[in-house]
């Protein structure tokens, strides 16, 4: 058993959900819903703990429990504070959070779900009238070959209507500013192969191409729409961070206390938070005395004590007495609320980098574009026949499609994501490869990334015995997450716990009791009259002696010496931002050979310090964990976490690293700087493939089956190199 320094949720991808209860073997239909987040469920054990313990509330009808999005759905029999459920919960050991309901419903994925839809309209006409294809090839002739025809153009044309309307949309919008984009060949290649097999089987032609213009519309509508969840999956970090506000506040008025929504309270209301509520507002303390856990804001390893005067930001987690603070932002103006803001302005700066195929397309869509229409021009010219013109053009178009292209990096995003989870890497976000392959900087965060998250009790060798029987019989007294590990870490064979009377907990301060008519105390410097030192730990005294320091220490995570060790072998410079203390950051930079160490910075100083290596020509990969580094890492040239890091900042990395270790971040970046060389390769091979083909079909020796062929060789050639994907020998692995 361990304290974790912030709160973070464990990864257990093997777990299945278990049906959700029953009321009298009927479901219950109701009107009143809680969502309630559970940050530290993370198997089958727990999502039965969690139904099974709400079922048997005499109010609650329902309960379904998520465990991809740690979240619980119950249905509520009449109107119920979810304090009462999540002190419920607490009871069988679940910690339970409030979610805000209207805030996760905003967040619907509808342009995500209108792509799902038009891939797979597209899909299923495509394998129809392939079907209807196969026959014609086999040898159907006259009538039967132009019922066929017919009936594929019934198919096609109303699919591609409504089907390929991203790219149509894409394209006109690209005219309208004076650019073209990707989706313009695109646009023109769908929509002239199916005019062309619509007039071919007006005019009872052999060839018509509606199978490959349904081809082309599914093909790349699916690679649209793994861009966009890859997208989507980083804007929700943002809506899941403003999810975490209490929706319902304590306000403390003349006529006694009132539950009332968070939208409601204003500035100056007084606000009570009880023990183990997150602070709802912005505010000042003006009654109470408490431990705060202010890591999800900051990353500070150890809670901080809070009395009256103090500042409570929100998002904070009061931890051991109820506080009364007076409310000073509310609303869009807290702590919150900016840093959402923050990571949405971060994610849009991210977002504006431009993909290598995006890139080329600016030289390669005018080139297809010419080409095809001195194609057209000059046969015709040349020949007087429309038909036989158009048919070359649109030959042109075909073998110049962007299809190798467009394939190009999708090909290799998609080889290089498998090679590299096999490694134990998850690559999230379309373009996250490019950018790793130009990274030159790596920022660590300190707190639960380079270490493991967890304190312990270090050496307590300079304690006598004696001292440390009171020190084991005060941390067995006390609920504080410290006193915990105290009370674990003290080996039961070689210290005996001393006996104490009259126990009495001080909320922000410590624990005191009487031993052998001495007064003895374990908590701050401060309330021990201790000299405060910058390391983890707390202070212990007895009687009139001077108090005694008790470290406490974390572990580095596996595999972080080995990574730093083989980024700066490469040449990459490696730095660490933390919200933790400085000396501390210090002292495990020191221990890992780090130069550069920054510590006591905001989620905010960490996003200015990024932008300004940026500015520097810096590319930064940035890793972190917690929820206070979810707006460095949008803000970052490309982003890592840990599986075991916050959901935010799962959500809100490029890249998420598997297991425990950090051993894998270092192969990352030489998998990207492999894949960056495939690419450039296959975009020669594009470029070669319309090198040999473009002047056949300007001279009018390749005919649109010809074309297509060709322009599916074309794209295999490109899927084959991307196999080819492995780091070259000596790169980083």
């Amino acid at each position: 058993m361990t304290l974790a320094e912030y709160p973070a949720p464990a990864a257990c991808p093997g777990c299945l959900a278990l049906p959700a209860p029953r009321v009298d073997g009927a479901a219950v239909m109701t009107d009143h819903h809680v969502d309630l987040f559970l940050p530290m469920i993370h198997c089958a054990a727990c999502i039965a703990t969690v139904e099974r313990s709400l079922s048997a509330h005499e109010d609650v009808a329902a309960a379904r429990v998520n465990l991809g999005q740690k979240r619980v759905r119950i249905d509520l029999v009449r109107d119920l504070p979810p304090e009462e459920l999540i002190d419920h919960l607490a009871d069988v050991g679940i910690v339970a959070e409030v979610l805000d309901s209207d805030t996760l419903n905003a967040a619907r994925d509808d342009a995500g779900r209108a792509l799902l839809m038009r891939t797979a309209v597209a899909g299923f006409a495509m394998m129809n009238v392939m079907l209807l294809s196969v026959a014609i090839w086999s040898g159907a002739q006259d009538a039967t070959r132009a019922l066929f025809h017919w009936i594929s153009a019934l198919i096609a044309l109303p699919t591609v209507a409504f089907a390929a309307q991203p790219f149509f949309l894409n394209a006109y919008a690209a005219l309208r500013a004076g650019r073209l984009n990707m989706d313009v060949p695109i646009s023109l290649a769908i929509a002239l192969a199916t005019a062309m097999s619509l007039s071919e089987t007006m005019a009872g032609g052999a060839h018509a191409y509606f199978d490959a213009a349904l081809s082309l519309t599914f093909f790349l509508l699916a690679g649209r729409y793994l861009d966009h969840r890859s997208r989507a999956a980083a804007r929700s970090a943002a809506a899941h961070l403003s999810a975490l506000e209490v929706p319902r506040v304590t306000r403390l008025t003349s006529a006694g206390q009132q539950t009332v929504p968070l939208r409601e309270v204003t500035v100056g209301d007084l606000v009570l938070v009880r023990p183990g509520a997150r602070v709802p507002v912005d505010g000042t303390v003006t009654e109470g005395r408490s431990d705060v856990d202010r890591s999800l804001l900051t990353g500070e390893s150890l809670p901080v004590a809070r009395g009256p005067g103090d500042g409570l930001s929100a998002g904070e987690v009061n931890l051991s007495g109820a506080l009364t603070l007076r409310a000073t932002a509310v609303g869009e103006a807290t702590t919150l609320r900016r840093m959402a803001t923050m990571i949405d302005a971060a994610e849009s700066a991210s977002n504006r980098y431009t993909a290598l195929a995006d890139r080329a397309a600016r030289i390669y869509a005018p080139a297809v574009h010419v080409l095809a229409a001195a194609a057209f021009a000059g046969w015709l010219l040349a020949s007087g026949d429309a038909r036989l013109s158009l048919n070359i053009a649109i030959a042109v178009l075909i073998i110049t499609c962007p299809c190798a292209l467009g394939l190009a990096v999708p090909a290799v995003s998609t080889a290089a994501a498998g090679h590299l989870f096999r490694r134990g890497v998850l690559v999230k976000d379309g373009t996250a490869l490019e950018r790793l392959a130009e990274v030159d900087t790596v920022v660590f965060d300190k707190t639960g990334t380079l270490t493991d998250g967890q304190l312990r009790l270090a050496d307590l060798a300079g304690i006598a015995p004696r001292d440390l029987s009171v020190l084991a019989a005060l941390a067995a007294a006390s609920s504080h997450p410290v006193a915990r590990v105290i009370a674990v870490g003290l080996d039961p064979s070689d210290v005996t716990t001393a006996t104490i009377t009259q126990v009495r907990e001080h909320p922000g301060e410590g624990i005191e009791a009487r031993w052998n008519g001495s007064t003895v105390r374990l908590g701050s410097a401060r309330w021990t009259g201790a000299a405060p030192r910058d390391l983890p730990g707390t202070y212990l005294r007895i009687a009139d002696r001077a108090a005694v320091f008790v470290p406490l220490t974390s572990h580095l995570r596996p595999g972080a010496r080995a990574a730093v060790a083989a980024l700066k072998s490469a040449g990459i410079k490696v730095q660490v931002m933390s919200g933790d203390s400085a000396a501390l950051t210090a002292g495990v930079a020191a221990d890992l050979g780090i130069d550069t160490a920054m510590g006591d910075l905001s989620p905010q100083d960490k996003i200015a310090r990024l932008h300004a290596l940026a500015a520097t020509g810096a590319r930064v990969l940035m890793v972190g964990d917690g929820l206070n580094d979810t707006g460095a890492l949008a803000a970052a040239w490309a982003s890592a976490a840990p599986a075991k890091a916050s959901d935010a900042a799962r959500a809100a990395s490029d890249v998420v690293l598997l297991g425990d270790s950090l051993a894998a971040l270092p192969g990352l970046v030489g998998t990207a700087r492999s894949a960056r060389r495939r690419v450039i390769e296959n975009f020669a091979i594009a470029a070669g493939y319309n090198a040999v083909a473009v002047p056949l079909a300007l001279a009018g020796l390749a005919t649109p089956l010809m074309a297509a062929i060709a322009m599916s060789a074309s794209s295999i050639m490109v899927l084959l190199n991307a196999l080819r994907i492995a780091p070259r020998r000596g790169a980083l692995r």
